[in-house]
């Protein structure tokens, strides 16, 4: 059996987990090192705003930040999203397998649109809980 750290999957989660941060991701796609303005451009927010969602990507080690005089470009690390993605894929497994044992089963099993509706002919009427409304004489 593989154990996973949940404190390394909770951070890989949470970091993903915004949009903000999963666009910042993205543009490392074909990409081996981007600098942090570069990163920042295409928001319509502050440096440093851009700055903490780096911060919580280097957090749970998804970058990794390199300074070469004044300029820090930023690379992708696939670790932490490789053991997110092995997490994932074992409950892939196990609910494409379930889902697989439900189509056999209805295959094996089909039931006619007569069958699924409850018959309103053969039902009989539900006994009165109480007495008839409006008031009662005493005999």
């Amino acid at each position: 059996m593989v154990y996973y750290s949940s404190d390394q999957l909770d951070r890989t989660f949470a970091a993903v987990a915004d949009p903000t941060r999963r666009a910042l991701l993205t543009q490392f796609e074909g990409r081996d090192a981007i600098t942090i303005s570069e990163l920042a451009k295409p928001f319509a927010m502050s440096l440093p705003a851009v700055m903490k969602h780096l911060d919580v990507l280097t957090d749970a080690g998804l970058i990794v930040r390199t300074k070469s005089g004044r300029t820090v470009t930023c690379r992708l690390t696939a670790g932490p999203m490789e053991e997110a993605m092995e997490w994932l894929n074992r409950y892939q497994r196990f609910w494409t397998a379930q889902l697989d044992r439900l189509a056999a089963f209805v295959e094996e099993n089909p039931c006619s649109p007569s069958q699924a509706l409850p018959s309103t002919g053969d039902s009989t009427p539900r006994p009165r809980k109480s007495s008839p409304r409006g008031r009662t004489r005493k005999k």
